[in-house]
Formats: C-alpha cells, structure tokens, sequence
C-alpha cells in the first residue's frame, strides 16, 4: 500500500513572496508570544513541569505545522488534555505517558495512514459538545488547589476521590493566593473585554498580559505566593537531554488504553481545529495528513520531555486573525517559543501559580458550549439527542473520557438504529384498489396474490418488519409479491428474512416475486446466490411486470385492466 504523504507546506510554497513572509512572521511572533503562558499553565495542571509544556509547543507545534494538512493548524498541548495526562501520571508515572504518548503518535499515524480522517466526522455532534463540556468540567476541577492555594500533597485523578480531598483541605485556604488568584483573573477577563475595542491591547495577548504584571508585582512585593521557582526551582535554560522514555515491557499493555484516549482526543480535537480554520480562510484541510503529522510530532515531542499535543482550537484562530496564511506562521510560533525559553527562562521563576491557575480556569469556561445545556435549547431537540449530551457529558466528569465517548456512540447508534427501523415500514398494496384486477382471490374469498411495498432499509434492526408475512397473516396465497422500489439498503439479517420467506413459500408451493430492485439490494442478491435461486424470471421491474408474473404463476391469466 502506498501512503500519501504530502504536507500542506509544500503546496502554499508555490508562489510565497515577501509580503506573505511579512504576515506569517507578525501571526507567528504574537501566537508564540500567547502559547508561551498557555504551554506552562497546561502543563502544570497536568501534573508536570512548565518546561514539559514549553518544550511540547516547540518540538511538536514546529511538525504539526511543517508536515500537517492545514494551512494555519497551530499545535501544541490543550486543555482537553489535561485531566487525561493527569489521570496517567497519577496512575503509571511520567515515563510512562511519555511512552503512551509515543505509542498514540503512532496510532494517530496509522489512522492517516490508512485514510480514516475523515471518519472522525462521523462522531455525533452531541457526543462531541457533552465531552468537551465535560472535559472544561474537570479542567476547572484541577484548578482549585491552585487557585485556592489549598494543601494537598496529591490530588486524586477520580472524581469522588478528589471531590473528597478538595472539601477536607477547604480549611487550608491561603488568602494571598485567593487574592493573586482572582486579581489575575480579573485583569484577564478585562483585558480580553478591552482589548476588542483598543487596537494596541489587541497586539498583546490577555494570558500574555497578566502574565508579565503578575509576575512583575511579585518580583517587586516578594508576594507570599508559590511560584514557578518555588515548587520546579525554575526553567531551565539549555536544550533538554534528548532521549527514549526508559521502557518496560511489561507495562506496554497497560498503556494501550490510555494511549488510545490520547489518540483519540487529539484525533477529534485536531481535526475539529481544522475544520474551523477551514470555514475562516475558504480552504480544506487533508485529514489525513493532518492526523500523519499529529503522530508524528507525538512521537517526538517525548524524546525532549514533551507529553501530548494536537492542534489547538484558540491559538490557530488567532493565527488566522493576525494574518498567518501558511505552515510558516506556526513554524515561525515554534522558534519564537524556543528564543524566549533560551534568553529569557530565569524570568519564568517568579511566575504565580495562581496567576497560571487563573488563565486556565478562564481557558476551561472558554472551550464549553454552555448555551447548549440551557432548558431552551435542550427541549428544541429530541429525548435521544439529550440523552446522548447528558449522559456523554456525566461519564465523563465522574469517569473518563474514553467510557464517555464509548457510551455517546453506543447510545448513538442505539438510538440510529430504533430511528431507521422505525422509518422503515411494509405496506400491503391493495391490488382490486389500485389496479382493478379480477379474479385476485380463490372461490373461497382467499387471497391468490398478495402484494406490499416496503420503504426504508431492510437491514438487522427492522427484520421484524416482515414478521406478518413469515407467519401469513394475511393468508395463504400462490404468489407474493415485494415491491422494494423504495428500498435503499438490504443487509445480511435482511436477506436472511428474504431467504427465510422464500423457504417457506417454497414448502406450500407458493412463489416470491421482487420487483423494483434498486442497486445496493439487486448487488447483494446477485452475489449470494439468491437471486438466481429466487430465478431471475421473478425479479421484476415493477410493480405492473410483477402483477402479470404472478396472474401467469397463479394459473389465472387474467387480462389487467386499469382503473
């Protein structure tokens, strides 16, 4: 099998002139410039260090936008990742989501590799908002030690537990950082507001912003406040040590699940991304090369200590908003980050933790569609559609991600499933009614052809449908007829029941005529054998060919005459 890989950059290369250089180069300063105090405050409610975070948007945010299939995907950690990533070194320890990582940027290959892009989409919308509701739930969970400044040695990753943790340390709250805390995301929430109507504050992202005022008043009042110093004694100024994560084979299958979530987030969320940046800039992106790239970077942002990245929702729209046009712009957003770690690091150790807490918390209400939850736009959809969202939306909160997208899609199809059989119906064609035929019916008044329509899809969920004609409900006639002009699908279960049905009809000596095939079913008939055996002289065209098929069968050769 041969793989396409051919990056986007290749192809916005063609024709690239100064003043597209000019643009790329002032989006790529500004969202690098927005990543940096991102990268940090992900990581850190991750359960790792900032530079973990810093060096993830480096490494991989450079391959995701040099090799990926976007013209303007920003990539790098998420919030979406972070009670994922926490979860996993909770449970296996750091080295070992650096393999799970690794093991997820070749999964996420694989899927490009074997062109299964696009079948991200087909997870249903509300699937998809009850997650990534449930997601900002938890994300604003992990922040409250911080935001509090509550003592806690080490906070649980399941739900009730740490529920548990966090009411038994409510007594342990420190004020100073309450306050840092709330100033910090109250200068964020302001700025972001001002900044839509002030140019130059537009220029300065908010995260950015409060970031350098908190940590300037900390370096001037020495606020009682942990800090980036104080809890990872900083950041260090050289390139990490490049290396494999120390692996043990006996722990590789433990790690398939939780490498799957990473997978699998990073697939919905990057692509998700894409499809945004899309209807901004009037282009397509190439899923599949954009999932070849995420893996790719996945397997080499662990070789510097990074953990997961995929594409990133808010900085690649501020991309687009500050001009970027091409993969330049996020290469450019890469260098900018490893310019400020290599020349300014020592700066980041008077960084609050409160203040990162506080840009996190804003980050996490930000990434929910809330509207979506509200009575009034809840009770415009269907039970199942609400069902789906809420329950999506609980699993994950109390338990995880992956059981949540699990059972978003089982009740998904479930309820698919009930919607097509319902949908689907058979009809018996009233042939005196309709056609004005004589002589349809034996001395005794019994039927000698019967006839139905079926409309819809006669797949395993609506074999049911045709329990009244197994068991002759309507009678014993010679011939019966199926009209499936309106048919659009036959499975296997459905054919078994065409199968069954002409058994049986074969045991009285009775006949099965089907007309109106369309491709799909005739397709499956013919392959199986069971049109032949049916005999192709009783697959009609239509309803009226079927009717005289079946007068001449019946032993009537009536002349038809219509109504």
């Amino acid at each position: 099998m041969t793989i396409p890989f051919r990056p986007k950059l290749l192809d916005t290369l063609r024709g690239y002139d100064r003043a597209g250089f000019t643009a790329d180069l002032s989006a790529g300063i500004t969202v690098g410039v927005l990543a940096l105090p991102l990268a940090m405050a992900f990581a850190i409610a991750s359960g790792l260090s900032p530079s973990a975070g810093i060096w993830t948007a480096i490494v991989a945010g450079f391959l995701i936008a040099a090799l990926g299939g976007s013209r303007v995907q920003i990539g790098g950690p998420t919030g979406a990742f972070i009670p994922i990533i926490y979860a996993i070194v909770a449970d296996y320890g750091v080295q070992n989501l650096l393999i799970a990582t690794m093991m997820s940027g070749v999964m996420l290959f694989a899927m490009g590799a074997f062109r299964l892009g696009s079948m991200i989409r087909f997870i249903p919308l509300s699937v998809v908002i009850g997650f990534t509701n449930g997601i900002a739930v938890v994300i604003f969970l992990s922040q409250v030690k911080d935001f509090l400044g509550l003592r806690i040695e080490h906070l649980p990753g399941e739900f009730f537990a740490r529920m548990k943790a966090l009411g038994a340390a409510l007594p342990t709250l420190h004020l100073p950082t309450v306050l840092v805390a709330v100033a910090s995301l109250a200068v964020l929430l302001l700025w972001n507001r001002q900044a839509t109507r002030t140019p130059w504050m537009r220029r300065l992202p908010g995260p950015l912003a409060v970031l350098i005022l908190a940590t300037a008043a900390n370096a001037l009042l020495a606020l009682p406040v942990e800090t980036i110093g104080s809890r990872f004694g900083g950041i260090p100024q050289e390139m990490p040590p490049f290396g494999l994560p120390e692996l043990s084979l006996g722990t590789l299958g433990k790690l398939i699940v939780p490498a799957l979530t990473i997978a699998l987030l990073g697939a919905i969320e990057s692509l998700l991304s894409a499809r945004v940046a899309d209807s901004q800039i009037d282009d397509r992106h190439d899923p599949n090369q954009e999932l070849m790239a995420q893996g790719l970077a996945n397997v080499a942002a662990p070789l510097v200590g990074g953990f997961a990245a995929t594409g990133a929702i808010a900085r690649t729209a501020t991309n687009i908003r500050t001009g970027g046009r091409t993969p330049v712009a996020g290469m450019i957003h890469a260098l900018v980050l490893l310019a400020v770690v290599l020349a300014l690091a020592p700066l980041a150790s008077a960084i609050p933790l409160a203040t990162l807490s506080a840009i996190v918390v804003v980050v996490a209400v930000n990434m929910g569609e809330w509207h979506a939850f509200a009575p009034a736009e809840l009770g415009r959809y269907s039970l199942q559609y609400r069902t789906i969202l809420l329950g999506t939306f609980v699993v994950t909160v109390v338990f995880d991600l992956t059981l949540a997208v699990e059972l978003g899609m089982v009740l998904a199809s479930l309820f698919f499933i009930y919607r097509m059989s319902d949908l689907t119906r058979v009809e018996r064609i009233a042939l005196e009614d309709h056609y004005g035929v004589a002589a349809l019916a034996r001395a005794d008044g019994t039927p000698r052809i019967l006839a139905y329509s079926m409309f819809g899809s006669l797949f395993f969920g609506a074999a049911n449908k045709l329990e009244n004609l197994l068991l002759m409900q309507d009678g014993h006639p010679d011939v019966v007829i199926l009209d499936l002009a309106k048919v659009i699908n036959i499975d296997t279960t459905g054919l078994d029941i065409l199968q069954t049905l002409h058994r049986n009809l074969q045991k009285r000596g009775a006949h099965l005529i089907l007309c109106g095939l369309n491709a799909q079913p005739e397709s499956l008939l013919m392959r199986s054998g069971f049109g032949e055996r049916v005999g192709r002289e009783n697959l009609a065209a239509n309803i009226t060919d079927a009717l005289l098929r079946a007068q001449w069968l019946s032993g009537k050769q009536t002349e038809v005459s219509y109504a």
